[in-house]
Parts: structure tokens; sequence; C-alpha cells
């Protein structure tokens, strides 16, 4: 197919090289040049502007924030007045359920098409093209976009014609994985406090209760302390666990573990790791127990 992708950060430039070793012929844009150049080798077309990418007749954001995805689609990127008539776009960025609403409304209208489609999984399972795509969409267009999953991931979950569902999957999920790190970092301070050897009690704790994939992944990087540089940092943690208090707020459901992590994040940010990677939560519990 022919795709646009906007949006070249570790997670985008991954998703977009897989799309290129499967077939696809990809125009790619972002702000700074330098990284969709980096996939001219694979065989990509640089676009010097949005609107060159949303010329394709489906189009990939892949984004930090509302703010940036408004400002491509409704903004100066001019994707809303420049993809085609049956066109699709689609979201893989973790945004606002609100965003998402307002995006399939106003592609709806437009005669376009609309598919939100995050995904879980870092920038290694990304370049491994491992990554879990949560997709929401009407039946016929999330078909029609299978095979670029395909290509990028390992499994797709359709969760419905909605496209908002998918995002409030996606944000719950970050909810899930931010209460495991913050959990993760206090039982560390726990143990290394009373003089337990850290790597010692990963392999105890992932050998035997929690031997889920993210439980090896963020213990190795809290048992080794290695929080740079960021597969995915903290501010944008902050953002997230923001994004899923608001839809929990506008569906009246409580999350007190949600509000606990969202003033830990918010502490890490304030002292100046927000560039740091969201598992660096647990230097926060070890500056607590005062390690």
């Amino acid at each position: 197919m022919d795709v646009g992708f906007i949006g070249l950060g570790q997670m985008g430039q991954a998703i977009a090289r897989n799309l290129l070793k499967a077939g696809h012929h990809v125009t790619a844009y972002n702000r700074t040049r330098e990284k969709a150049e980096a996939l001219v080798a694979d065989g990509a077309k640089v676009a010097g502007s949005p609107a060159e990418a949303w010329r394709n007749p489906v189009v990939f954001t892949m984004l930090a924030e509302d703010a940036a995805v408004e400002a491509v689609t409704f903004g100066d990127g001019a994707g809303l007045s420049t993809l085609g008539q049956g066109a699709v776009h689609i979201s893989m960025s973790t945004i606002s359920v609100d965003l998402s609403d307002r995006l399939a409304e106003a592609h709806q209208k437009a005669r376009q098409v609309y598919v939100a489609a995050p995904v879980f999984g870092r920038p290694e399972a990304a370049a491994a093209a491992k990554l879990f795509i949560v997709a929401g969409g009407e039946q016929s267009a999330v078909a029609h976009c299978q095979p670029l999953f395909d290509a990028i991931g390992q499994r797709t979950f359709v969760v419905g014609e909605k496209p908002s569902s998918a995002n409030l999957v996606k944000l719950s999920g970050n909810f899930l994985l931010a209460s495991m790190i913050e959990c993760l970092g206090e039982a560390f301070a726990l143990v290394r406090k009373g003089g337990i050897d850290p790597h010692a009690y990963l392999e105890i704790v992932t050998g035997t209760l929690f031997s889920a994939p993210a439980y090896k992944t963020y213990g190795a990087l809290i048992a080794n302390e290695h929080y740079e540089p960021a597969g995915f940092r903290m501010a944008l943690g902050l953002k997230d666990i923001r994004l899923a208090l608001t839809a929990a707020d506008a569906l009246a459901v409580p999350m007190p573990a949600a509000s606990l992590v969202h003033d830990h994040f918010l502490a890490g940010v304030a002292q100046g790791a927000g560039d740091s990677d969201w598992s660096g939560l647990a230097r926060l519990s070890a500056k607590n127990a005062g390690l």
C-alpha cells in the first residue's frame, strides 16, 4: 500500500521501517527532518511537510500527545483538509478518549475513515515487529488495515467499531503497567534496604509469582537501575495517567491507585526526571527509603 507516516520517534521510526520491509511504500514526515531521512536507505520518501504525507490513501500518525495530533490534523498540518475522501487515518498515538471521539466525528463529516490503533510494546518490540495492536473502528476499515498491522505487530485485538474504545483500553493498560512499576519499585526498595541483592530478588520474583514479560522487563531495569536512555519517558507516563483519570472522571469510575501513581510521576517530573524512563518511579521509592 501507499502509506503516509507522521511522527518518527523511537516507536514511529521502527514501525515505519517494518512497513517498508513488508513492501509498503512509505512517505515519512517528522519535524526533525533527519529522522525521516534515516529511513531513505530502507526505501522511504521524505515528505517536506505533513500535507505531503496526508496525500496518501492510508496515513499513520504516531505522536506524543493530544496537542501534536490536533496540530497535524486540525491545524497547520492540514490533515483534515488534505486527506482524500475514503482515505484512512490510523492514529497509533496514546491520546485522550475525547480527542479520539472528535477525530472520528471530523473524519466522518469529511467522508474520510478513522481507525484508532494504539499499541502495547516498548521500542525493542516495535523494532522486532512484535507489537500488540488494539484497534477500534468500522469493521471494514480495520480489515483493510490488517495487512499493515500484520507488518508491525504479532497480534491485533479489535475492540469494536467505536474508535475511542481502543484508546480507553490503551490508557487502562498503561495504568496497569504504571501501577506494576510503582509496586516493583517499592518492593525492590524494601529488599535492598534489608540487604538482599536486587538481581537475586528479580530471579526469585520472576521465576515464581510474576513470570509475565512486563515484570521481567521492568524488573530488570529496576534491578540494574537503568533509567537512561528512556524507552518511554516519565513525562509521557504522567500524561497517560492524567488521561486515564480524565476518562475515569467522565465515566464516574474512582481510581485511587491511579491518583497515587499520578502524584508519584508528578514528583519525578518536578525533580527533573521527566526524560528518564518511567520505570524511574523505582528511583523515587529508593530515595524515599533512604537508599
